[in-house]
């Protein structure tokens, strides 16, 4: 159930794996932790404490290419499905399944075990903590989910207007971005979550379909002139450097999605398709390939899983007061980075290597409840996939203990979003079981 794109392209799937690996190591370097006087365990803000190391994120914020390797692969899937005659309800259930399964069976785990702390009595402030920590990440699963959904129509788009298609996408995230800094409407800019993550998508369209020659000047142009978009917009304009959320800053790049992001991701993309012919070339040797692949086809498992060997370092190090605690953002903090690292990447093939059976579990319920072709109740999916949505924006914004409070309602709502996505697919169950009984 780890992978999101299907993709067979090498390089598709090494920029999906780079992206989580970078997201893992960049989410892992910036999590310091400090133990109070009294016992607790803190974790102030790296980006917000030591203010020179915004520009590290530079380096870490790669999600522009997960989104488009994640178009590359889903304008092929619907490409192939459509040419099929598959329907688009049947295509868009059985994505939004295959991500909604282990984002669904991670929340639970994490919710019970809220629940189960609240119950005991644990500290407020260091279940809020613990859940917000859980779900940092959660922001890419709503967005993915909405552009997985759209793709039909997205792809329909891009069929008719090709390159037109992004250009307009980001040219109205300009306005909306615009709108947000200038005026303060902040609720204009919740369309930049869509518009700027699917100027990305849609480029994967396009270079699948060969709009994006690789060999062209145009990744070139892209490259460089996101480079100094970015740059005059970050050193002339209103933006920060940062492209990772830091708490206080306004505007912010990434609440909502910037045009500084939006010049980032274009020139992102033109480098990682400058890039593409030598690392095709590299990726070719099959010694290579093998360290890469599993990592593609791990991907949705260390996104969702990667911040549980922080609590678990935490309990054992921190906690037990074993962990050496340099003063915060010294050089011996920083020389204690590696080290740390290292600890958290030998947890993570742990906890990589114990989820194997629930994973193998979840590939057979995805198998005997994805949505056929033609969906029972559609009305279902399309409640499914609000519900979930509602429940994951939720989660992302405030964590899975906003207040120290279990948080009932969102997690009502994505239990039953997620059954009403798996309600659609009964009919591959039922038509299963008629077959063996001969009916």
């Amino acid at each position: 159930m780890g992978d999101l794109s299907g993709g067979r392209d090498r390089y598709v799937d090494f920029l999906r794996a780079w992206a989580i690996v970078l997201v893992v190591f960049g989410h892992w370097l910036i999590t310091g932790l400090v133990r109070e006087p009294n016992g607790a365990i803190s974790a102030p803000e790296l980006l917000a404490t030591v203010p020179w190391t915004q520009w590290l994120t530079l380096a870490f914020q790669i999600m522009p290419l997960f989104f488009l390797a994640g178009g590359h692969a889903a304008g092929g899937s619907w490409a192939r499905a459509r040419n099929e005659g598959r329907t688009a309800a049947g295509w868009v259930g059985q994505r939004a399944l295959r991500l909604l399964l282990p984002a669904g069976v991670y929340s639970g785990l994490v919710l019970v075990a809220v629940a189960i702390c609240s119950a005991v009595g644990v500290d407020p402030g260091i279940l809020a903590l613990v859940g917000w920590a859980m779900a940092m990440q959660f922001w890419f699963l709503p967005v993915y989910l909405l552009l997985s959904a759209a793709t039909p129509v997205l792809h329909a788009a891009h069929r008719r207007w090709g390159l037109r298609v992004p250009v307009v996408m980001g040219g109205v995230a300009v306005v909306a971005d615009l709108l947000v800094v200038a005026v303060h409407a902040p609720v204009v800019g919740l369309l930049n979550y869509v518009l700027v993550w699917g100027v990305a998508y849609q480029l994967g369209f396009c270079w699948r379909d060969g709009l994006l020659a690789e060999r062209s000047v145009l990744p070139a142009c892209m490259a460089v002139g996101g480079a100094v978009a970015f740059a005059g917009l970050v050193v002339l304009g209103p933006f920060p450097v940062s492209l990772i959320l830091v708490t206080g800053q306004h505007p912010s790049n990434t609440n909502p999605p910037s045009a500084a992001m939006l010049a980032w991701a274009v020139g992102q993309v033109g480098l990682a398709l400058l890039l593409a012919p030598v690392l095709r070339r590299l990726l070719a040797r099959e010694q290579l390939w093998r360290l890469v692949r599993p990592l593609g086809g791990a991907s949705m498992t260390l996104y969702l899983w990667h911040m549980l060997p922080v609590l678990i370092v935490a309990g054992a190090f921190y906690l037990t007061g074993l962990a050496p605690e340099p003063a915060y953002g010294s050089g011996s903090w920083w020389a204690l980075r590696v080290p740390w690292l290292v600890v958290l990447g030998v947890v993570l093939v742990g906890v990589v290597g114990a989820l194997r059976p629930l994973e193998r579990a979840l590939s057979m319920v995805y198998e005997r409840t994805r949505p056929g072709d033609l969906p029972r109740r559609p009305w279902a999916l399309g409640g499914g996939l609000a519900a979930s949505v509602s429940a994951l924006i939720w989660f992302a914004g405030h964590g899975f203990a906003y207040g120290g409070r279990f948080p009932v309602l969102p997690a009502v709502g994505l239990a039953v979003g997620v059954g009403l996505v798996m309600v659609t697919g009964r009919s591959v169950v039922d038509r299963g079981v008629r077959l063996r009984l001969g009916v």
